[in-house]
Order: structure tokens, then C-alpha cells, then sequence
């Protein structure tokens, strides 16, 4: 299964961008997309930025980042989809 990491574009060249997101650094490239400019978030497969995204997409994926390596050591996710479960605030 392959996953796309949210990473927030720091400086690109309009061929590749150094990001930042999930507490990683990297060099993606950007050419599969239209330009994002710094500050602009990305979604990245294998160092290949897919899509530009809007700022409230990010919080959501990372939550169901979060939710699935929780979920992989038996945590409970529960408080990560308050949205969906109804349990705001727990």
C-alpha cells in the first residue's frame, strides 16, 4: 500500500522543493503538479508531489495517518475522527 504524506513546500525551484511534514525534511519533486509556492502544501508519493492541497485537507490526513499507526500498536483512534464519531472532545 502506498501512502501520501502532507509536507509544506519551505523553497522549490519549480523542478523540486525542499518540504517539511511529519517531522521529516525532504527534496520532492514538484513537476507533476502546478507550482505551489513556499508556505503551500503538497501531497507526496515517493518523493513525487501528486497535488497541491488546501490547508484544511492537512489536519484530516494527518489524523488518518496518526489513526493508522495508533491503530497498528491496538491504541485507540477514536479522538482522531471526533468528526465522525460525535465524541467531540474526548
Amino acid at each position: 500500500m502506498c501512502l501520501g504524506i502532507p509536507m509544506q513546500v519551505l523553497e522549490t525551484d519549480g523542478f523540486t522543493a525542499r518540504c517539511a511534514g511529519r517531522g521529516e525534511e525532504r527534496r520532492v519533486n514538484v513537476m507533476l503538479i502546478e507550482e505551489v509556492p513556499e508556505g503551500g502544501w503538497v501531497l507526496v508519493h515517493l518523493d513525487r508531489a501528486v497535488r497541491s492541497l488546501e490547508a484544511e485537507e492537512v489536519e484530516p490526513l494527518n489524523n488518518a495517518l496518526d489513526a493508522i499507526l495508533l491503530a497498528a500498536r491496538g491504541e485507540n483512534v477514536d479522538h482522531l475522527f471526533a468528526d465522525l464519531t460525535g465524541k467531540v472532545g474526548a
